[in-house]
């Protein structure tokens, strides 16, 4: 492949991860794909054609969704996220589903008149996260907001839940459980049946089934990445079949240039980095505008044929340094596996998370959209 920079996309990884997700669901039960934020960094026109059998796509934005029907998607798309008031007419005429909870956007839709027909809209319940959506007390008032305004159509009802991925005690989420079918119980006495109902992200799905309601709406899971360590050890614990993921997303570059440097030499911006030998320096040419980030910078690896090389130095714009002394072989050009595998060794998702403190959501989200994208 030509380029220094690039993703590659393992073709048939997605479906098998979705196929992971749905294996204990009840039959009839559909899949959301998430697919926001570039499909987690992925790519999402290559993703939204790598999984045929996903009956709904999830986004963020109304930019997304204009995205995936420009590239000819025709399936329902749902944006999660919230749309200025000016552009709901825009996302009507897309044929594009509303996650909803403000009076303020019911007020607008119901003065919009489409070719397209009522808006479609999911009712998002807060039931505990204190992010977006109408709190349980306030749920019936703005139900009767939402099906007494013409042009608009309610179909689905929704939550998230805040602490079902990142602890092995899933007393809140339990709650929320609760409170998500009381207020079900609410909708449905107001508005017969709803349906769409969906409240299950990756680790949802995996660990309660009584989540997956009529349709799951996952995004980690799809792209091969478990949501945390205790999602894992939670599914384990459970017994059963523990899901077997394939991550998606591998990310490459090449060297750049090889040079050798003198014993006590300094290395990138700040002097971070000293030499203690004459050293094998491989420069190549990705940096945190990629979204590489500096934190890997004097911590990390790469990998060049199976083998781990140190990252030295600070992480530069467009460019970071390694060391390839113990490496003698590498040559210019040669492709270096950033995130991913190589031979025997694997960088993961989790591993860069643990040198730059984060999680494994963050450091592929990140990956720079400008960033070509192959599916192999």
């Amino acid at each position: 492949m030509s380029g220094l920079v690039w993703v590659e996309l393992d073709g048939g990884a997605l479906e098998h991860n979705l196929k992971e997700l749905r294996k204990g669901s009840a039959p009839g039960v559909l899949s959301c794909a998430v697919v926001k934020s570039n499909a987690y960094g992925h790519g999402i026109a290559q993703v939204s054609k790598l999984l045929p059998s996903a009956e709904w796509f999830g986004v963020n934005s109304l930019d997304e969704g204009l995205e995936l029907r420009r590239l000819g998607v025709e399936r329902p798309i749902l944006l999660l996220g919230p749309v200025p008031l000016a552009d709901l007419g825009e996302a009507v005429e897309a044929a594009l589903c509303l996650t909803v909870y403000n009076r303020e956007t019911i007020e607008r839709l119901s003065a919009i008149r489409s070719a397209r027909g009522p808006a479609r809209v999911h009712v998002k319940v807060d039931t505990g996260t204190s992010r977006q959506g109408v709190l349980p007390e306030n749920l019936e008032e703005f139900l009767k907001l939402v099906l007494a305004a013409p042009g608009v159509r309610l179909e689905g009802l929704s939550t998230h839940y805040a602490n079902i991925e990142d602890t092995l005690n899933h007393a809140f989420a339990q709650l929320q459980i609760g409170r998500f079918q009381q207020a079900l119980v609410t909708a449905e006495k107001m508005a017969g049946r709803i349906p769409y109902v969906h409240t299950a992200c990756t680790a949802a799905a995996l660990l309660f089934q009584q989540t997956h309601f009529t349709m799951l709406r996952t995004g980690i899971g799809l792209y091969g990445l478990w949501p945390s360590r205790e999602t894992m050890l939670s599914a384990r614990e459970r017994g059963g079949e523990v899901p077997s993921f394939r991550p998606v997303l591998r990310w490459k570059t090449r060297i750049a240039q090889i040079k050798t440097v003198p014993q006590g030499s300094y290395v990138g911006y700040g002097c971070s980095y000293r030499t203690t030998r004459a050293t094998l320096l491989g420069v190549l040419p990705v940096g945190y505008a990629d979204g590489y980030t500096r934190m890997v910078g004097n911590r990390g690896h790469v990998l060049v044929n199976g083998r781990r090389a140190p990252v030295i130095g600070r992480i530069c714009m467009n460019l970071c340094m390694v060391d390839l002394t113990d490496l003698p072989s590498a040559r210019l050009e040669e492709e270096v596996v950033l995130l991913g595998t190589s031979g025997d060794e694997t960088i993961s998702a989790e591993t860069m998370a643990e040198w730059t403190g984060t999680i494994n959501y963050e450091v592929v989200t990140r990956i720079s959209p400008l960033l070509p994208r192959k599916v192999v």
